[in-house]
């Protein structure tokens, strides 16, 4: 037994013991109508402000013409852009940099010092809240705050971690949606004394450290899990089900030693690359990297780049062996659930071996970085798996019947593993919600902190 599949045992029966008691109280305190629905009562003693009362800056950037002389990942001044805000409280780094060109041809790229909120106003993204602790110049999809003297830093950023769903309803726009600089100014942000502002940010700095811990922790355990999926994955489709069947050496250096009644054969040999009409009524199918083949409307709309003509499209029916051509090399490759049309980009394959099994044998070389490291392009994370390349792969070949008998084991543990994944992921939202209910009732004054806190 590997050491892998033991820490699976291990995870498949532990379950997180959530004991995230808070030390406030509801608070025996006179309490008054705040004015907002959403907010409810509030402490006598506190007040509601608008965001615009209470900073001493605010704006937000733009972003360059495009090419290397405006931005490049090793730059030297940090570009924050919103897919830096995604589930980061503090940003230490961008993932785009701005050369000094940018810099002294772009006025709007104003420089805001370290130690400054963030908040996203574009796309998926609205209402994520990020602390800079660097210097640096933003877009035009993120305002940059910096609050004043009379406003604790840590508190306000609390606040507004309340009001992502707010500002995502206030937002305009589809697929889209943004929120502009001049709305999210009037945002309500309920005003203890600074005193008293510090001492719920401390408190919550500390429980929210605690709880992100524990969520990192679920984490961890999931991320072993796929690793194990993937273990047994490929120790299946290259060795087989018995331990003590004889083995002898594949010739090939991904597969290694295989059982030696095996055969290796390639892929123009065993596969059939097919293309079929499209039909009227046919709805898009996109392979997605998880490995599931469906119609994009049984998924999301939303995000996807739509063709202007269809060229080349293909029908694909239920049942087809399908493989990403640029995105195969990430996990792209699954048998289809639905009956539609998709791009050329897309390999359907027809073979009299099991398509599953021929499936899960491509993803072992997906999962272990065989595609990129076959590839000849230069792209980085990207290789062209078009059909000429898999017709001169080498496949590792059993008997038909015990292909099968592979195919539902991996199936029986695929689908025992996901349940443990999805019951942790679970976890992972109910801590989440418990997270985001714990700071409204802080910031809120519902609940207050213990003197001994």
């Amino acid at each position: 037994m590997s050491s892998l599949h033991r820490h699976f045992l291990s995870l498949k029966s532990q379950s997180v013991s959530v004991s995230l008691g808070c030390s406030g109280v509801i608070a025996m305190r006179e309490m008054k109508d705040s004015g907002i629905d959403r907010i409810g009562l509030i402490p006598n003693h506190w007040s509601i402000s608008r965001l615009k009362h209470i900073f001493s800056e605010i704006g937000s950037g733009t972003t360059p013409s495009s090419g290397k002389e405006m931005y490049y990942e090793n730059g030297e001044y940090y570009w924050i852009q919103s897919g830096d805000l995604y589930k980061t409280k503090y940003i230490i780094d961008t993932e785009k940099r701005l050369t000094e060109l940018a810099i002294t041809t772009f006025s709007a790229l104003r420089e805001y010092k370290a130690d400054f909120l963030v908040i996203a106003m574009y796309g998926a993204s609205i209402g994520n809240v990020s602390i800079s602790k660097i210097d640096a110049r933003t877009n035009q999809a993120c305002c940059a705050i910096k609050p004043k003297d009379s406003v604790d830093f840590l508190y306000l950023y609390f606040v507004l971690c309340t009001d992502k769903d707010i500002m995502l309803d206030m937002s305009i726009g589809g697929t889209q949606p943004n929120i502009s600089q001049a709305k999210i100014m009037e945002l309500p942000i309920m005003m203890p004394p600074k005193k008293e502002q510090i001492k719920i940010a401390t408190y919550l700095e500390k429980k929210c450290a605690e709880i992100d811990s524990l969520i990192s922790d679920i984490q961890s355990q999931i991320e072993t899990l796929e690793e194990y999926k993937r273990s047994v994955i490929t120790e299946a489709v290259t060795k087989g089900l018995d331990p003590d069947v004889e083995m002898r050496d594949s010739g090939v250096q991904w597969i290694g030693m295989m059982p030696t009644h095996w055969d290796c054969q390639r892929g123009k040999y065993i596969l059939r690359y097919v293309q079929k009409p499209v039909r009227d009524d046919d709805g898009v199918i996109t392979c997605f990297r998880d490995g599931e083949v469906t119609l994009r409307s049984n998924r999301r709309e939303e995000g996807f780049t739509m063709a202007d003509k269809e060229i080349g499209y293909q029908g694909i029916d239920v049942g087809d062996l399908v493989v990403h051509g640029m995105d195969g090399f990430a996990g792209s490759i699954g048998i289809s659930d639905s009956r539609g049309k998709a791009s050329p980009v897309l390999n359907v394959l027809d073979t009299e071996q099991n398509k599953r099994y021929i499936m899960y044998y491509l993803r072992s070389m997906a999962y272990n970085d065989v595609f990129v490291a076959l590839a000849t392009g230069i792209r980085v994370r990207s290789c062209d798996l078009r059909w000429n390349k898999l017709a001169e792969l080498l496949y590792p070949m059993p008997p038909v019947e015990e292909q099968q008998a592979i195919v539902e084991h991996i199936d029986s543990v695929l689908e025992r593993t996901n349940a443990i994944i999805a019951d942790k992921k679970q976890q992972i939202e109910t801590i989440e919600e418990y997270k985001k209910s714990l700071i409204f009732e802080y910031v809120t004054g519902k609940k207050e902190v213990n003197a001994n806190e």
